[in-house]
């Protein structure tokens, strides 16, 4: 090397001589399985008991709402839903109260109470549609109020001082009442469930089962299906949500034999056997709203609370609530909403 050079150009040709390292491609490091019976108990199993302590101190919502025509008994499912097994211990409800024709979307709130777990259950009530001469986008008012729900819970959680607990009155499972014809969907039916199925989950059901014989609900539920799908209108479970084989082969099954439930709604009670039950009475004999040789009542119930409850929020918090939020930030510029204005 040149002594007369300068420093710089000396480094400068050092660096041309010397090619710098290239740095290694990072490899993802694989999970080390940790022999326990070396180190001890850990108690990382308990983090399942820790998250049920937390559940049972804050409690949780679930919201659904009950859509459909007019006289098909949605408000009476309303009254099925909170006096039958799923909160007749905690309901203060008088056995002959009646719940008038529903006007206007009303939610109904009750919390129910069990195995020291609260959940916040709110039906949300909707005018019966389809009535009118013209009933020409006669789903928009419900639409509104689903996004509305939405935006609620957006307006909160861009707030800087954000509450810990953001109230949440979205709506996660929405009950679609079809009438028992034994025939097709109407055509209102269909566009009402297109619209619909695009801003929540959608489980169609079946009203007033009883008034079919079983060979006639077997055959229409058959075709609800067929006309849903050739349609394109996906009701919950949707197929591309299942996460795994499993969830697959239980969903597969509810989709192609349960659903739509077909149900019997009654808020009255009547003695059978010697027990108390929630039923119609007919001519022929007490149809039971919780016995599953008469209806469907109880497997809806079981498979909206007891199975698929967490999965149903779950998909209205990742997917049809994120689906509002990147099209509401989006037509802001990807700035927060400015309280007040709506899309």
């Amino acid at each position: 090397m040149s002594k007369g050079l300068p420093e710089t150009r000396r480094d400068a040709a050092m660096s041309e001589l010397v090619p710098e390292p290239r740095p290694k491609p990072a490899v993802p490091m694989k999970p080390v399985s940790i022999n326990s019976n070396l180190l001890g108990y850990i108690g990382i199993d308990t983090i399942i008991e820790q998250m049920r302590k937390k559940t049972m101190k804050t409690g949780f919502d679930f919201n659904i709402m009950v859509v459909g025509q007019s006289g098909l008994g949605k408000s009476t499912l309303v009254n099925t839903l909170f006096k039958s097994q799923v909160s007749r211990k905690a309901s203060s409800w008088n056995r002959e109260e009646k719940i008038p024709k529903t006007v206007e979307i009303k939610a109904i709130g009750h919390v129910i109470e069990e195995g020291g777990v609260k959940m916040k259950l709110t039906v949300i009530d909707t005018p019966g549609f389809g009535d009118q001469i013209n009933n020409e986008n006669c789903w928009e008012p419900i639409e509104k109020y689903i996004n509305e729900q939405y935006e609620k819970f957006l307006k909160e959680e861009v707030n800087i001082a954000r509450k810990k607990r953001i109230p949440d009155t979205r709506v996660h499972c929405c009950l679609y009442f079809i009438s028992p014809t034994g025939h097709s969907l109407r055509p209102l039916d269909l566009e009402f469930m297109k619209h619909l199925s695009k801003v929540v989950n959608i489980i169609p059901v079946i009203a007033k089962a009883d008034t079919m014989t079983l060979e006639e609900k077997s055959e229409f539920k058959q075709r609800v299906r067929k006309e849903l799908e050739v349609n394109g209108i996906e009701f919950y479970p949707q197929k591309e949500f299942d996460e795994d084989l499993e969830d697959k082969t239980e969903n597969d099954k509810i989709r192609q034999e349960s659903m739509p439930f077909a149900v019997v709604g009654s808020d009255k009670e009547y003695q059978v056997n010697g027990k108390r039950v929630l039923g119609r009475k007919t001519p022929w004999g007490i149809i039971e709203v919780e016995n599953l040789n008469h209806c469907e009542f109880a497997l809806l119930r079981d498979f909206v609370i007891r199975t698929h409850l967490q999965d149903l929020k779950e998909v209205t918090h990742n997917i049809h609530y994120e689906t509002y939020r990147a099209k509401r930030l989006n037509d802001n510029g990807g700035l927060p909403p400015v309280l007040g204005k709506k899309i």
